[in-house]
């Protein structure tokens, strides 16, 4: 079978695996139809991200069909397209045992710390299929990106009268700002890149754009956008050292300061930009299985809707020569799309 495996450094290999078995109790076969390229699958070929090992097949954000169950799965039957949530937990550990499943102390992230989708067809745990029989296999593999983004926003919590900012106008970004939009809060975005903020405000009406320049003057920008107050809730999708290490900055009094992006690199600040402030520093990891379910149900009902996300598309045997331009901005790319079958 056929699969394309993350195999070093910048690399990406053809390689012939296994057929996998027959599903065992309580497991599926499914067959990939759609794998989205997330900033973890770029982050891992880049050798940035603290959780990847090589060699690994990559994949996420998947579309599948079920072909078939194992015994006593209900949820599920062949025929049923998923999203699949990738977050393989133990369910016996001090996280799992709290509800808390999405930092598990013995997770295994598929695509991630073991292998993943970008194979014609793969097992798993039954209980992490999403079925919906009325979303495209595009739109179920943008589910799990969306999630991230949910789970962001509900950490960071913004309400009515809050001004938000949302840092990084990358695919986990955009995810958070899906349901920063339902809360009310009045929302800014920042990025370096004009050609994201012009994509935010011509796909979701956000008029409060900040272009980072690196001299200070987005500051003056974000004073004059919230009156002088700053931000009650930042969510920095960024990734950077550099932004994760000044986004304490644009802090209101009593705000929230939200890391969803990752990085191996160390954050430093002085202790006064936090203290002052009394800031709370948050953390996002992963998203939870309620978040799958509310996620399918507002794309059913039009709510969020999918259409502007893919602006990339790629069969399986075109990946190897496209993965590298998916990885530059400067090509436009938002979300790109892996063909698998």
């Amino acid at each position: 079978m056929r699969a394309i495996q993350i195999s070093e450094l910048k690399t990406l290999k053809r390689v012939d695996i296994d057929e996998p078995a027959a599903p065992a109790a309580g497991q599926a076969l499914v067959r990939t139809h759609r794998m989205g390229v997330c900033g973890t699958d770029i982050s891992c070929y880049l050798g940035k991200f603290p959780f990847f090992d090589f060699p690994r097949i990559p994949g996420h954000e998947l579309g599948v069909e079920v072909v078939s169950v194992g015994e006593g799965v209900t949820n599920v039957q062949a025929g049923d397209r998923c999203s699949i949530e990738p977050y393989m937990n133990c369910g016996e550990c001090y996280a799992c045992r709290r509800g808390a499943i999405n930092c598990c102390q013995n997770l295994k992230v598929i695509g991630v710390m073991m292998d993943g989708g970008l194979c014609e067809s793969f097992l798993v745990r039954a209980d992490k299929l999403h079925p919906s029989a009325k979303l495209s296999y595009d739109q179920l593999a943008l589910v799990e990106t969306l999630a991230i983004g949910c789970h962001a926003n509900d950490r960071g919590a913004p309400e009515k009268g809050d001004h938000a900012l949302i840092i990084g106008m990358g695919p986990i970004g955009l995810a958070t700002l899906e349901f920063a939009r339902l809360t009310d809060a009045t929302i800014s975005v920042m990025d370096m890149n004009q050609g994201r903020l012009d994509f935010v405000r011509e796909n979701y009406g956000i008029e409060n754009t900040v272009l980072f320049k690196g001299d200070g003057s987005e500051v003056e920008r974000m004073k004059e956008l919230t009156g002088g107050d700053m931000y009650q809730v930042i969510t920095d999708a960024t990734g950077n050292k550099h932004s994760m290490s000044g986004a304490l900055q644009y802090l209101a009094p009593t705000g929230r300061l939200v890391y969803v992006g990752i990085t191996t690199d160390e954050l430093s600040f002085k202790h006064p930009v936090m203290h002052r402030p009394e800031a709370t520093i948050l953390a996002s990891r992963n998203a939870l299985p309620p978040d799958f379910t509310r996620i399918i149900g507002l794309i059913e009902d039009g709510t969020i809707n999918t259409d502007p996300w893919i602006t990339h598309r790629t069969s399986f045997d075109g990946v190897i020569n496209d993965f590298e331009s998916f990885t530059k901005p400067e090509t436009g790319v938002i979300k790109a799309i892996i063909e698998v079958v």
